[in-house]
């Protein structure tokens, strides 16, 4: 399967975010193909956003935010959840998608047992129904932070197909108090009108 080019990242982060929705998600662990179509994200656009990580300068943190586009930043939050972001727009300017939500689609029964937290099972719709979820159940931590998600081997995206424009609602992001008003406000998160494993 083809993957989604270099030329897909280097573009305005909305358009980005919104074409997301319907790509497939690609991860290799230990040989074995782990993917879902993803249909929840939200947008983080330059140092202007507070809401951004890049507000606060550049870091060794956000270092690769500043890179060139089609990589993954991946942090950790909370003390205990990882994230998984797709770098967007030029090199040198600050932006990136977070991945917030994936339908699953292969190893399904991989996801369900990295997803077992002390023996109790998740149901299925909570295998990758939230950010931190969705990098549980794809085994994702900082090991791929900084990953080609292009030409790389173990993550990346493919072109599996779009959602139509009158099945995507648009809003506020989720989680970010600590932003400015305006930031709050922006209407940069995008997801799939009744699918259920978009984030509650």
């Amino acid at each position: 399967m083809s993957r989604l080019p270099r030329e897909f990242f280097a573009r305005d982060t909305l358009t980005v975010a919104r074409d997301l929705l319907g790509a497939r998600l690609v991860r290799i662990l230990d040989g074995q193909r782990l993917s879902g179509t993803i249909v929840e994200c939200e947008a983080y656009i330059g140092q202007a956003d507070t809401a951004c990580h890049a507000s606060r300068g550049r870091t060794s943190r956000t270092e690769v935010m500043f890179g060139p586009p089609g990589f993954a930043y991946v942090y950790f939050t909370y003390g205990m959840h990882w994230m998984l972001n797709v770098v967007t727009e030029e090199e040198g300017f600050p932006a990136a998608v977070l991945l917030r939500a994936i339908q699953p689609a292969e190893g399904i029964q991989t996801m369900r047992t990295l997803r077992q937290t002390k023996g109790n099972p998740r149901t299925d719709r909570e295998l990758t129904s939230g950010p931190a979820r969705l990098t549980q159940a794809l085994a994702i931590d900082k090991t791929l932070n900084g990953a080609d998600l292009v030409a790389g081997d173990g993550l990346w995206l493919e072109p599996e197909g779009r959602f139509p424009d009158d099945s995507v609602e648009r809003g506020p992001r989720i989680g970010i108090n600590y932003a400015a008003e305006k930031d709050q406000l922006a209407p940069w998160r995008f997801w799939v009108r009744g699918n259920p494993y978009v984030s509650r």
